[in-house]
């Protein structure tokens, strides 16, 4: 008994001996779990972002003039001040006419897509991937070569006819586009590296991302610019106006965070900037619908080889008597308003702009959070690069171009003619015959010939 009582002692000895270190273990794993937890718990209620301190980009003669004041006001002027800037030179281009608007877009495109694939090198440059620049520069180039060739097509198409090289590169312009992208699929392809091949296809998937964010946005914004003019500035302004009111709100009277991915953002500054960009739009849709100018399709003059904005505005443009609510006749004292049609679609663009548009800078927030970084690039102090000031414009672009396709635009009759002298002359004289024998058939074609006697 004593043999075995001992022999016990012996075998369980270890175990008994094993008990306290693994529970001084698993105290030291609860402790740790802890204390993770407690950190977690610590940065999730600061809502401080782990990103690098970024380098003063601000010019030295703003510096100067605000040495005296604290850094939260002295971030403020600095942005009021460059925004103020910007704002001038957005009018001016505004000015310039609609050409030079279509060559900005396609230079903040540019710039857009070469801070996030930098981002992405600078991310991955330790692994001496090669091509990976090269390749993405020629992609941009073959969708950017896709897309305008199309935009040429649809838009020139009788400048297109008029020159045979155009005429040709039209007629084939989809299958060598292909073929671009084709040459650009296979140089990837010959590429890949040994034990990088998941790196480099994250890359492969990050520059056609980036495409697909970027450029065919920026496709979708000259689309809405050859709508008229006001499809392009009233969107853009709205989102301008409800980023700084938003700005404003959430500086003075802001207490209440709104996201986590964004700390700054408040809901008094998503309320206010709403409530001030609804009335903005409305006022401003006021004032451009009155002018031919902004409200005309910009079109292609072939006599004079430019670009013409001058027709006859359509009802969208033109003012109307609206009946008020039984509620706001009793507020307002009025029985009718007089408004542009416009102005009521300008309700819903920035209604977009203040609800749905910030999501794009939510997004472009958590994007720069996965990477910690502060911003895109430091191209302009105080606002970061022209990624960090374009983010929601790519958003309400696509909602813009969806709205006209959906609402606004109807058939164009210029553009059916277009097709039809495209065609061979047989294929025009049976449209002729069919036409003619519909119009036969409504009663419609004598009415039209007495009326030409």
């Amino acid at each position: 008994m004593a043999e075995l009582r001992h022999r016990g002692a012996k075998d369980t000895g270890p175990a008994l001996q094993q008990q306290p270190s693994e529970d001084k273990g698993s105290d030291g794993e609860l402790k740790v779990e802890k204390d993770v937890a407690s950190d977690t718990e610590s940065k999730v209620d600061t809502g401080v972002p782990e990103v690098p301190v970024p380098a003063d980009d601000t010019p030295e003669v703003l510096n100067k003039a605000l040495s005296g004041l604290s850094s939260r006001w002295k971030n403020w002027w600095v942005r009021g001040i460059l925004t103020l800037a910007m704002i001038s030179f957005f009018f001016f281009i505004i000015y310039l006419g609609p050409m030079v608007l279509m060559m900005i877009v396609l230079c903040v495109q540019i710039k857009c897509f070469q801070e996030i694939i930098t981002i992405g090198y600078s991310v991955y440059h330790s692994y001496h991937l090669p091509w990976f620049r090269t390749l993405s520069w020629y992609f941009l180039l073959c969708v950017n070569y896709f897309f305008y060739g199309e935009t040429v097509t649809d838009y020139f198409f009788t400048l297109v006819q008029r020159e045979e090289p155009l005429r040709i590169l039209s007629k084939y312009h989809r299958f060598i586009s292909f073929a671009l992208y084709l040459t650009g699929f296979c140089m990837f392809v010959l590429s890949l590296v040994k034990k990088h091949y998941r790196l480099q296809f994250y890359m492969f998937g990050w520059t056609h991302v980036t495409l697909l964010i970027v450029v065919t946005q920026s496709h979708l914004i000259i689309h809405n610019l050859f709508e008229g003019m006001i499809w392009f500035i009233v969107p853009i302004s709205c989102v301008i106006c409800n980023d700084i009111m938003a700005y404003m709100f959430g500086f003075f009277f802001g207490r209440t965070p709104l996201i986590k991915l964004s700390p700054k953002k408040t809901w008094e500054g998503f309320i206010g900037g709403f409530f001030s960009t609804i009335v903005f739009g409305i006022m401003l849709s006021y004032v451009m619908a009155g002018w031919r100018y902004f409200v005309c399709p910009v079109e292609f003059n072939n006599d004079s080889n430019s670009f013409q904005v001058d027709c006859e505005p359509s009802e969208l443009f033109q003012l109307q008597d609206y009946t008020l609510p039984s509620i706001l006749e009793s507020v307002t004292g009025w029985t009718t308003v007089r408004l542009y049609p416009f102005q009521i679609h300008s309700i819903a663009l920035s209604s977009f702009a203040s609800i749905v548009g910030p999501f794009g800078g939510f997004f472009a927030s958590g994007f720069k959070r996965a990477f910690k970084i502060k911003d895109f690039a430091n191209t302009i102090p105080g606002h970061g690069g022209i990624m960090d000031r374009f983010d929601c414009q790519y958003l309400m672009a696509t909602f813009v171009n969806v709205y006209i396709a959906s609402f606004i635009r109807g058939p164009n009759p210029s553009k059916v003619i277009q097709q039809l002298l495209a065609l061979r002359v047989d294929q025009q004289l049976h449209i002729f015959n069919s036409l003619k024998a519909h119009l036969t058939e409504k009663g419609l074609l004598p009415a039209l010939e007495e009326a030409a006697a």
